[in-house]
């Protein structure tokens, strides 16, 4: 099975929302859960923003002011369309990318939402494929084999042009960067090439195809196909959280073709607007609309009950 190929195949007009209140659809949701032999869980953005780690708001200005100020740019309206920056130099990128680094992946600790997820499934077999670079899921306790971040990862760097497949932790560049930066650039001396073109350096980011897939990378893609092979014929819950339309042909749509295809498959979905299902997967799933962190606290709550 390529992850890669598992597209939708469902008309918008079959989604539904179901029908179900709140405190039947977390009790159905438990049941799936407690009986299912593995769980794959497809996490997105929705869930990092739950879970405290917002792009926007007072948290950007209150980390971001400098950036703000100096830029007076449509694109410094929250961390995520400041990444879009035209940034006039390399130690202007990196000034404002070390800054973001250290927000969203080095200096947060396991956010307690992620440590509740981890609660609620270790006991499972469990797997996790996620388009966050946030690097929670490894914080909050799930091994680094279980773990596919798709997208990359807010503490490397690549060879801007992808040169060659490998990837350099840069968390204690970021961190010297961070300490150095002033009028929001960092020293010359400190900009990054990268060692085999000599060229400049960029994010491992998913933006372009000059995306590296490297071997770590490779490695988690096979023990996702693995995991999916290995259970096929099992009980098994995707766990989608958080999961929207910027790129559903990764999470969202793969979890419901499969969820088709396997009648083994339930799918349970937490989404604070999204979490509409197939017609035809309504008894096999659970689509929450809500709040991603009250939807977890509940499900907690009434699991020790």
């Amino acid at each position: 099975m390529n992850w890669q190929t598992l597209l939708s195949t469902t008309p918008a007009s079959d989604y539904i929302n179901q029908k179900e209140d709140h405190d039947e659809q977390i009790k159905k949701a438990i049941n799936m859960i407690k009986e299912a032999d593995a769980i794959l869980i497809g996490a997105g953005a929705g869930l990092s923003t739950a879970a405290g780690l917002a792009y926007g708001g007072k948290r950007f200005t209150d980390n971001f002011q400098e950036f703000i100020d100096k830029y007076h740019s449509p694109y410094m309206s929250d961390m995520y369309s400041a990444g879009f920056y035209p940034f006039p130099s390399e130690e202007a990128k990196w000034g404002y990318w070390s800054k973001h680094s250290m927000i969203n992946r080095i200096l947060p600790e396991a956010m307690p939402l992620y440590q509740q997820i981890y609660t609620l499934v270790k006991e499972k077999e469990v797997f996790v494929i996620t388009t966050n670079v946030d690097h929670q899921f490894y914080k909050a306790g799930f091994k680094d084999e279980d773990v596919f971040a798709t997208q990359g990862d807010y503490g490397e760097i690549q060879c801007a042009k992808g040169c060659h497949p490998k990837v350099y932790d840069a968390r204690e560049l970021f961190i010297r960067m961070d300490q150095a930066r002033k009028d929001c650039e960092i020293p010359s001396y400190m900009v990054p090439h990268c060692p085999v073109c000599g060229g400049v350096m960029a994010m491992h980011l998913r933006c372009d195809d000059t995306f590296v897939e490297d071997e770590h990378w490779h490695r988690q893609a096979q023990r996702y196909h693995d995991f999916l092979k290995r259970n096929k014929h099992k009980k098994v819950v995707l766990l989608e959280l958080g999961v929207g339309f910027n790129t559903p042909v990764i999470i969202r749509f793969p979890f419901e073709k499969m969820a088709r295809e396997h009648k083994n498959f339930s799918l349970i979905r937490f989404n604070l607007n999204e979490a509409f299902i197939p017609a035809s997967l309504n008894e096999r799933s659970v689509g929450i609309n809500a709040d991603i962190q009250k939807t977890i606290h509940d499900l907690l709550d009434e699991w020790e009950n």
